[in-house]
């Protein structure tokens, strides 16, 4: 059973969401919360397994939320789940740790099965945000041969932006998981980003996937 926590100012699109989510017998709705700090304090107490933010809330917003939440909780995922798809608002969730961006626009099927995905560890983009990364991109891609990135490195960045977790690459490449692990941590170190999602972007900014 997947607990998903929401969060969005607005009742009664919590109350639509609640129903559509209802309707999925591996999904259980733990709580609500109204704005970026509502969810991080909620998200502290029931430990949710996904996080479904919205971006633009009063007070304390959706890039809040998910900042404290990633910063301090590691085990809860944050997908966001907003009405907006404008670059400072992708960035904003991007380079706060979310785990995914969708649109309410997205049908109930395609809504859930994000939350599925998510919660099994893939980062999910829809279509819009995808776009919006790879155009936020400069306008010479970097070769991958200038960040110093090793074959053994390029397969790790690949790998993860297939949603493979550190078990299933250690699988692929025929290695150990605590050497993935170790490979991946210094790869992370290397490129100075903070965790996997900040790792596919860049992944997708410079062509490398």
């Amino acid at each position: 059973m997947i607990k998903v926590l929401l969060a969005d100012d607005v009742q009664i699109l919590r109350a639509g969401l609640k129903a559509v989510l209802a309707q999925d017998e591996d999904i259980n709705v733990v709580g609500e919360a109204s704005n970026g700090k509502e969810a991080y304090e909620m998200a502290v107490r029931l430990q949710p397994d996904v996080v479904l933010m919205d971006m633009r809330m009063p007070d304390f917003d959706g890039g809040y939320g998910t900042r404290q939440i990633k910063d301090k909780l590691e085990n809860v995922k944050v997908l966001v789940l907003t009405t907006f798809d404008d670059k400072e608002t992708v960035e904003r969730a991007m380079s706060s740790g979310a785990d995914g961006y969708i649109l309410k626009e997205m049908d109930n099927a395609q809504i859930l099965n994000s939350i599925k995905a998510v919660a099994g560890g893939i980062n999910v983009f829809c279509d819009n945000i995808f776009r919006s990364i790879k155009e936020s991109a400069p306008s010479a891609v970097q070769d991958p041969k200038n960040f110093d990135l090793t074959e053994r490195e390029i397969d790790f960045i690949r790998l993860i932006c297939d949603g493979c977790d550190n078990k299933d690459i250690a699988s692929k490449l025929f290695l150990a998981e605590g050497t993935v692990r170790n490979g991946i941590s210094r790869l992370l170190e290397k490129l100075k980003l903070k965790d996997r999602t900040q790792l596919a972007v860049f992944a997708i900014k410079n062509n490398i996937v």
